[in-house]
């Protein structure tokens, strides 16, 4: 879109509804073609832990071409596959990932949850159980899922000291420049013996992260970073400690243990990360 167009639409308030109204289309264009398509799927196989359709495979994603390098190339974990989508109600590979570890190792039912940038599925399930405040720094895209999502800074956030139980950042912090400051204001409003789910994008081959916070230029975005609005490419070594800096316990819980939860097709060989108070 025309950038002139696109400023247009945001002063006179219909960029969002307008982008949000298309991107609803296409999933559900999506989820017709897919629920018929792989109809010869069904049974056996892999089994959606949201809405429990069962298909011997699931929906592939892969990387374009515009970043494969980036991605194949440094052999960066995220969420791309053979299994990401479910046919019946796309749920992706890393909401499925969430809602395992929210079922299986942390009591979340009746707490206060932050959740950065929600994620349809994964909302609409700790939203049944659990307070949730929603949050984004353009909330606009996510009125759909949650009417009530309010603007928000990771880097600033409004909320006092201590105020959440649990906070669900999954894919987030790859996003931000100043990625420890935004560490820091999670860290500040997550309640003591409180736990964040810290979901982001590393490579399992580079040395060190990689991130320039000068690049401003999506193309050059995706060819580096493997998205268009990414900043870095982390390593975990590298992650963890940034948030042990930011004052987080980091407990990793590893893929071989993640393992169990493989017949909801979530994302193979990710680990996740939880940061403690």
């Amino acid at each position: 879109m025309n950038a002139s167009i696109k400023q247009s639409l945001k002063k006179i308030g219909l960029y969002h509804p307008l982008q949000s109204a298309f991107r609803d289309t296409i999933s559900f264009l999506q989820r017709l073609r897919y629920k018929t398509s792989y109809r010869k799927y069904k049974g056996g196989g892999f089994e959606c832990n949201f809405c429990g359709a069962s298909y011997r495979r699931f929906v592939p994603e892969y990387p374009t071409a515009d970043i494969e390098q980036a991605i194949y190339g440094n052999k960066v974990i995220a969420g791309f596959g053979e299994n990401v989508f479910c046919p019946n109600c796309l749920s992706k590979n890393r909401e499925r990932l969430i809602k395992d570890v929210l079922d299986y190792y942390i009591d979340f039912a009746g707490k206060s949850i932050l959740h950065f940038s929600p994620e349809k599925k994964l909302y609409q399930y700790v939203h049944s159980k659990a307070t949730v405040t929603t949050i984004d720094l353009e909330p606009g895209f996510y009125k759909t899922i949650d009417p009530t999502i309010a603007q928000g800074d990771a880097t600033q956030l409004h909320f006092p000291d201590e105020q959440f139980d649990i906070i669900i950042a999954n894919h987030i912090l790859e996003h931000i420049p100043d990625d420890e400051k935004a560490m820091k204001e999670i860290f500040r409003v997550l309640k003591r013996n409180g736990v964040a789910i810290l979901q982001a994008p590393w490579s399992t081959n580079l040395p060190t992260t990689i991130e320039d916070r000068s690049i401003a230029d999506p193309l050059q975005q995706a060819i580096l970073f493997g998205q268009k609005d990414h900043v870095r490419i982390y390593t975990l070594p590298d992650y963890t400690s940034r948030l042990r800096r930011a004052g987080f316990t980091v407990t990793c819980i590893a893929p071989t243990e993640l393992a169990q939860f493989q017949q909801h097709a979530i994302q193979e060989g990710e680990p996740v990360v939880l940061g403690y108070k």
